[in-house]
């Protein structure tokens, strides 16, 4: 066995909301038991926001991105779970020649994929110990082991559902919030969901899940003694989020970029009192919601801080931002009129990005209208903000049952979703005695149960050394 550091591969399927959490367990994995590690990145996802984010890694961390494959034969609106999925099998031979390398130059002990790189552990040669990583929650994990046998077992479609499908230890899911790909059997993406939860059950000897016991007790405890024997064993070892961003006072000499305008900003407000709106890096809204959701906050009478994005009906789709976060026109010019001009005194519009774990750290963010991402919940439950739940794609609509219904983190808003309601439910979550406090107290303990989790002896650092243990025991 080689000497030096233990050293993962990781392969980082297209999306931040993939990237950061892995690099981000490479970190912890560095601190703990002084491991390095590789990120694999794919071509398609090489956008100026990742080539940043790849550029502040710390040396341990280093990145090596496969060359293009041609995808020009599939379908131009292709589904994001093809693309992906497509993207990996046909770069078999770049992966396996990066593990190769690695093999000969490292004490590789770990390859880790993301449940869309299940492909690469057909990559020839692979010998080191294969760890799924899961970047969704302990809800949505249950429900991809259950999938197969849901999958034959329901009849229909699962958006015409007429109970809540009910899976051990987790809360009840409506139809309707099953995961998006999932809702149309005609849809390529639904084959290749449940062709991707048969080889979550069966290619992985171990599945890490970037979620914490505490916000989903029930679900933690049914995954660690499964009613199906054989499954990998589950380790929570969140929450896994990004803990660096740019954020200095001024244009140091060490290159430090100026610090935020939207943080100078917040300095200015009082405590607790700004609803911070995004809908993460591949969000976006159609533009009615987006006249609904400006007006809603205006007559909210709350501060704001809104990251606004160009509507998804000039980008294509809900999620026509997916793989590179910038707004591709002008989203201002899709406000309502007058909208800037009445509410310039309360509320602040920053284009297409903000710092958001740093608006979420601030003392004067108050609340978070979320799309329900995982990344985007777990910021928030960390620095103890509350959510108002609007989940657009992908799983969110599951985390936003799981968030309202469950962990009690958030308040969801009606899927008629106009100025009013919108507003209510604002104004609840910042200073409303009922519904509002008992999410911000609930938070509160979340926020408290996810530090002491992470502490020597903590629930998520005792899960990733018993990880590492077997990874080194297995490798020597």
């Amino acid at each position: 066995m080689k000497a030096g550091p233990p050293h993962v591969a990781m392969l980082a399927t297209p999306g931040m909301g993939h990237l950061i959490p892995l690099a981000e367990l490479a970190k912890r994995l560095a601190a703990r038991r002084g491991a390095t590690a590789t990120l694999i990145t794919f071509a398609s996802a090489a956008s100026a926001t990742q080539r940043a984010f790849l550029a502040s890694l710390p040396p341990s961390v280093a990145a090596r991105a496969l060359p293009p494959v041609d995808l020009s034969d599939l379908p131009r609106d292709a589904a994001i779970e093809t693309l992906m999925t497509a993207e990996c099998a046909r770069s078999l031979p770049a992966i396996a020649a990066v593990l190769a390398e690695l093999g000969e130059t490292a004490r590789l002990v770990a390859f880790v994929v993301d449940q869309f790189g299940m492909e690469a552990f057909n990559a020839a040669g692979v010998r080191a110990a294969r760890c799924l990583f899961m970047p969704m929650n302990l809800h949505a994990l249950s429900l991809v082991l259950h999938l197969p046998e849901l999958a034959a077992s329901v009849p229909g479609e699962f958006r015409d559902l007429a109970e809540p499908v009910r899976l051990p230890g987790c809360v009840p899911i409506p139809g309707p919030d099953i995961i998006s790909p999932l809702q149309d059997r005609s849809n390529p993406s639904y084959a290749v969901m449940v062709n991707l939860a048969v080889r979550c059950r069966e290619a992985a000897a171990a599945i890490l899940v970037n979620s914490f016991d505490a916000v989903e007790p029930e679900a933690a405890e049914a995954l660690r003694h499964p009613a199906e024997p054989g499954w990998p064993p589950v380790y929570p070892v969140g929450p896994l989020i990004l803990q660096s961003e740019s954020g200095g006072t001024g244009a140091d000499v060490d290159g430090t970029p100026p610090r935020a305008a939207c943080l100078e900003w917040l300095d200015r407000q009082p405590a607790r009192s700004v609803v911070y709106v995004s809908f993460g890096s591949g969000g976006a809204l159609p533009k009615e919601q987006m006249h609904e959701l400006a007006l809603g906050l205006e007559r909210s009478g709350q501060r704001f801080l809104w990251v606004v994005r160009s509507p998804s009906d000039d980008e294509g789709t809900l999620n026509g931002n997916y793989y590179d976060a910038e707004s591709k026109k002008d989203p201002f010019a899709y406000l309502p009129e007058g909208f800037v001009g009445r509410t310039k005194e309360v509320g602040l519009l920053v284009p297409s990005w903000a710092p958001q774990t740093q608006v979420l750290a601030h003392g004067a963010t108050g609340g978070f209208l979320t799309h329900c991402g995982w990344n985007s919940t777990l910021e928030s439950l960390v620095h103890g903000v509350p959510m108002v739940a609007w989940p657009l794609f992908a799983e969110q609509r599951l985390n936003a049952v799981m968030l309202s219904e469950g962990a009690g983190a958030a308040i969801r808003l009606p899927e008629t979703k106009d100025k009013e309601s919108i507003a209510a439910v604002v104004r609840e979550l910042v200073e409303g005695e009922g519904k509002g406090a008992m999410v911000r107290a609930k938070v509160a303990q979340l926020q408290k149960a996810a530090a002491e989790g992470l502490r020597e002896g903590g629930a998520a650092t005792t899960a990733l050394d018993e990880v590492m243990d077997k990874w080194e025991a297995e490798a020597n």
